[in-house]
């Protein structure tokens, strides 16, 4: 069970409201943000696409270390998610 205490986080300096213990995917799916990297060729944009950890697309920075699953990462209150820019 999911608690009901709603938090704020920011990605890419814009406010996004969450509620604790939800991923950092599904927060940000929820605010309309859909690309959360880019490729390392081409700075394609990438989001969520297996959506339980496996396929890596949706790698982003979190208080600025890299390469955090945001499909398995549960947001905190003041977490800082930044878009990653290829390897991170």
């Amino acid at each position: 069970m999911m608690p009901d205490r709603d938090c704020i986080v920011t990605f890419d300096g814009r406010d996004v409201h969450a509620r604790a213990g939800q991923s950092v995917a599904s927060a940000l799916l929820a605010a309309d943000i859909m690309a959360l990297r880019e490729t390392r060729v081409g700075a394609r944009p990438r989001g969520i696409f297996c959506g339980m950890g496996i396929c890596f697309d949706c790698l982003v920075v979190v208080d600025g270390m890299p390469n955090v699953r945001a499909c398995v990462e549960p947001v905190r209150e003041g977490m800082r998610v930044e878009r990653q820019r290829g390897t991170g």
